[in-house]
């Protein structure tokens, strides 16, 4: 009879891994029992139904990545959690799916807290406050500065699901948990100009991706 083992709930898919024999990897949501607390931590954990040799590896070499990535922390189990025990999921799937997209010739390394904007040719600096507040800034002024300081701040707030902090003041924003997350921002700062683009193919990811059957799959 075969085992059925509970992974907890697919929150992200990547329905054809083109960097390992186009395997799928998914990222399951589970609850970590916290014995100091008492409460549930939210974790995830990285999985894939492949028998492929080498699969294994694969799905280790994507958890390590994801640690450097967003920040993460890993159990000896193999859970990936952040270190301020929030969920954070909208944030931990975009580093699901960046941390997927390197090969292993390419190491993982945290992204710095400034862009180049190609769309105004601004360097845009994202400077953490404490507590979890980040004050987005750009080496130029202007109207058109400010617009791009508003429109980045506004794609880290939907990319993270981030607040905007300061009512009027359109360039902070912050996590709800109050604590910081130097290299998770780093992540989402890449994307966050382009968050429209960002967000529809995440949509039509989601559409496409379906998981195989484990006897469907090498």
């Amino acid at each position: 009879m075969r085992r059925i083992v509970d992974i907890g709930r697919r929150i992200e898919l990547i329905p054809i891994d083109p960097h390992f024999h186009d395997i799928t990897i998914g990222l399951y949501r589970q609850q970590l029992a916290d014995a100091t607390t008492g409460t549930d931590t939210p974790a995830f954990l990285v999985h894939t139904y492949s028998q492929m040799t080498g699969a294994t590896e694969r799905i280790e070499a994507v958890a390590e990545a994801m640690q450097i990535l967003g920040g993460m922390l890993k159990t000896a189990d193999g859970l990936l959690y952040f270190p301020c025990k929030h969920t954070h999921e909208a944030a931990c799937r975009r580093v699901f799916l960046e941390a997927c997209k390197l090969t292993s010739n390419t190491p993982a390394e945290p992204r710095p807290l400034n862009i180049l904007d190609r769309k105004s040719q601004l360097t845009i600096t994202v400077d953490s406050t404490g507590s979890g507040i980040y004050r987005v800034r750009a080496n130029g002024e202007g109207r058109g500065a400010a617009r791009r300081i508003s429109a980045i701040a506004g794609g880290l707030m939907k990319l993270g699901e981030m607040e905007d902090i300061e009512t009027g003041n359109k360039d902070t924003v912050g996590f709800a948990c109050g604590h910081s997350h130097d290299a998770l921002v780093g992540l989402l700062l890449i994307r966050a100009p382009n968050v429209r683009i960002t967000l529809r193919e995440a949509e039509m990811g989601a559409a496409r991706g379906v998981l195989s059957a484990p006897s469907q799959q090498t």
